[in-house]
């Protein structure tokens, strides 16, 4: 898809588009209803459609000393707002660069300059609990009283409820946290997945018969450290195309020095290189915590284990 930015002048082919805003961290399943509904109301009209995103998120910009929290990459969120979730896909993805001075931009200004003036869209689509602004000022409420001025409609989403909770993206984190796979798969649709390129690593897999393909965990929230069954996705290299199956663990590897934190997974059946190839790892089933053993015999037995329930999960989740 296009990927705009909000650098850059609008293409004149995508002024008076109708525009999904949020931050979208996650796209789960209340952030597809904002651009579904986005989508819908600019087919209704024979308008493009463009989602809007925040990058970095305003939680870094403002606290960066943040532990990490992103449950998407801006790739991740291309592709899902170019397809997943939303039929057809949107025509356009849009970053917001938050800065210091769009950190300091009225609400006003911003709806005014940059929503109705620099971008031109006809239409927009938010959460009713967005928020936007110097001082997080503006709201769905101004938002609409102001668009109104400037030719600009306004539509807000209510929240997404399930289970009888709002869906939203700390709810996500902290199933992951607690090593709920389930819920956080749920509530975005898709096992969250981490994506990244391989690198090279001691090759102590390799040595007890279980080669890996090192990840780091980067921007992304942690998950709780263990082991995990795991679906992974090649992004490129010779093996581009592939979906893997296997077991991973996430964590600092007790068992071996110094600590160092990678998501490490296994694939089953697989033996090609990997190294340099971008992929996407989804993590499907929390199978235990991590461990310390006392020899490495007793760690490869417990590999061994994990393979045989990690095939059993991914097989239930078939």
């Amino acid at each position: 898809m296009i990927r705009l930015s909000s650098h850059q002048p609008m293409p004149p082919e995508l002024r008076g588009a109708i525009l999904a805003l949020g931050n979208f961290d996650g796209f789960h399943l209340g952030h597809q209803a904002v651009a579904g509904a986005a989508l819908a109301w600019a087919k209704v009209e024979g308008r493009p459609c463009i989602v809007a995103t925040f990058d970095p998120h305003p939680v870094r910009f403002f606290a960066p000393e943040a532990p990490p929290f992103r449950l998407t990459s801006l790739d991740q969120r291309a592709e899902l707002f170019g397809g997943a979730g939303m039929g057809a896909g949107a025509d356009a993805m849009l970053v917001f660069h938050f800065d210091a001075a769009m950190a300091a931009t009225p609400a006003e200004d911003w709806v005014r300059r940059v929503i109705a003036g620099q971008i031109g869209a006809a239409g927009v689509v938010t959460g009713a609990d967005f928020t936007f602004g110097k001082g997080r000022g503006g709201n769905a409420a101004l938002l609409a009283r102001l668009g109104a001025e400037v030719g600009l409609r306004a539509r807000a989403l209510g929240p997404v409820s399930d289970g009888g909770a709002e869906v939203s993206s700390s709810r996500i984190r902290g199933a992951l946290q607690a090593g709920d796979c389930a819920t956080a798969t749920r509530l975005l649709t898709r096992p969250f997945a981490v994506r990244g390129t391989v690198q090279h690593g001691a090759r102590l897999g390799r040595s007890i018969g279980y080669p890996t393909a090192n990840l780091a965990m980067g921007c992304y929230v942690r998950p709780a450290y263990g082991v995990y069954a795991v679906q992974a996705r090649v992004l490129s290299g010779a093996f581009a195309g592939r979906v893997l199956d296997g077991v991973a663990n996430l964590g600092i590897r007790p068992m071996f020095d110094p600590p160092e934190e990678l998501l490490e997974p296994y694939f089953f059946d697989f033996a090609g290189n990997l190294y340099g190839a971008e992929i996407e790892v989804g993590l499907v089933h929390y199978l235990r915590a991590e461990a310390k053993y006392a020899t490495l015999d007793a760690l490869k037995a417990q590999i061994a284990r994990d393979c045989d329930a990690a095939r059993e999960a991914l097989s239930a989740q078939a």
